[in-house]
């Protein structure tokens, strides 16, 4: 399917394939060229305090991160997403992602997050990611006052949070609305780095 979506040029219909789409350019074009390409204007890392995607003058590596989705959670509406799964560095360091996307007015997939940590071992590729989509029914209870250290879906049935330890860990949480409640899917738990030798 996005193989060909992406010969026929069309724009990625979900946010797998915007993943995938978004990895296979890092690949082709370019690690940061990619991450210029794909990113929302406001979009963020997050490693551990939120920092502006700004890549205008970032040089790209000779050899590009290589990732893939293992599951994706998708509001009710269908625009907003949270993508997971796992990474392969040169020099075989293992990580994992977690990534929020939000489908734009023109119809556009756009990155609006991006979050990830060191694994001891890679997360197995799937030919297919598990999807899950949130619940239409009831009425999500979101506090939107709540999203300075996160987000939700317009619909609110889709949300995230991060929170940064005074050590320096820290944890990002995505949460999907069940009809009921929200049910965590995705606990991402960063310990602090471990102060160097001298």
């Amino acid at each position: 399917m996005l193989l060909a979506l992406l010969l026929a040029g069309a724009a990625p219909q979900t946010a797998v394939d915007a993943e995938r789409a978004f990895a296979a350019d890092a690949q082709k074009l370019g690690q940061w060229t990619a991450f210029r390409k794909w990113a929302a204007k406001d979009a963020i890392f997050l490693p551990p305090n939120p920092v502006a995607v700004a890549l205008k003058d970032a040089p790209d590596p000779p050899v590009a991160v290589d990732w893939w989705p293992t599951a994706s959670f998708v509001s009710c509406d269908g625009t907003t997403a949270a993508n997971t799964g796992g990474a392969l560095w040169p020099g075989d360091r293992s990580s994992y992602f977690s990534t929020i996307w939000r489908r734009q007015a023109d119809g556009a997939w756009r990155f609006l997050l991006d979050h990830g940590a060191d694994l001891t071992a890679p997360r197995a590729r799937m030919a297919q990611p598990v999807v899950r989509q949130a619940s239409c029914t009831g009425t999500p209870t979101h506090d939107a006052e709540a999203d300075d250290d996160g987000g939700a879906s317009a619909d609110a049935t889709l949300r995230w949070h991060w929170r940064v330890a005074p050590e320096g860990g820290h944890r990002f949480t995505v949460q999907l609305w069940t009809g009921a409640g929200y049910e965590t899917v995705i606990d991402d738990q960063v310990p602090a780095p471990r102060p160097k030798r001298s």
